[in-house]
């Protein structure tokens, strides 16, 4: 969070003065949910903090043209991290375009649409998706992704099957897991 805090304070005064700007952070919604803070007190200090760099953009660029919203992914995304870290079945996991899709919605949308934590699917079918729409972010167009990441983030409930961990303990951690 301090190197999107660093960016976000380096860049809010060119925004401000050219009457436009956009911070979208990678970071979940927060909640005050204490409940949900178990086992992930660390991880949540981090990306907590990316989420209100974006709510402070908001607030500081208010009636200038800039706005500032948080994009969390509902469930695994396919990336090198996923990959590396082996984080699940890849046929539940959807592909990168759903958040590059939300981040044009949120760069198109007003200057009125600030301050926003935002899931992307819920995010998309907000702005007039459908669920037929999201299909074609399944990385198997026949198996629909648990919300794993929103599950999370919007109940605090734990999905016993999706583990994260030390990549340089991956080998032990798989084992140990059911993954």
């Amino acid at each position: 969070s301090r190197g999107t805090f660093a960016m976000t304070q380096a860049c809010l005064p060119h925004m401000i003065k050219g009457g436009f700007g956009r911070v979208i952070t990678m970071s979940p919604p927060i909640t005050s949910d204490h409940r949900k803070y178990a086992g992930f007190t660390a991880y949540n200090i981090s990306k907590f903090g990316m989420t209100m760099s974006a709510l402070g953009a908001a607030a500081e660029g208010e009636g200038h043209g800039v706005t500032g919203n948080s994009l969390w992914p509902a469930t695994v995304i396919e990336s090198l991290a996923s990959i590396n870290f082996k984080m699940g079945d890849p046929k539940t996991w959807r592909k990168a375009s759903i958040l590059s899709d939300c981040v044009l919605e949120i760069v198109n949308a007003g200057d009125d649409f600030t301050g926003n934590m935002l899931i992307d699917d819920t995010f998309l079918l907000s702005r007039g998706y459908t669920q037929d729409d999201l299909a074609k972010y399944r990385m198997d167009p026949d198996t629909e992704p648990l919300r794993l990441l929103a599950e999370h983030s919007e109940t605090g409930n734990v999905v016993e099957d999706f583990k994260r961990g030390d990549v340089r303990a991956l080998e032990t951690d798989m084992t140990r897991s059911k993954l």
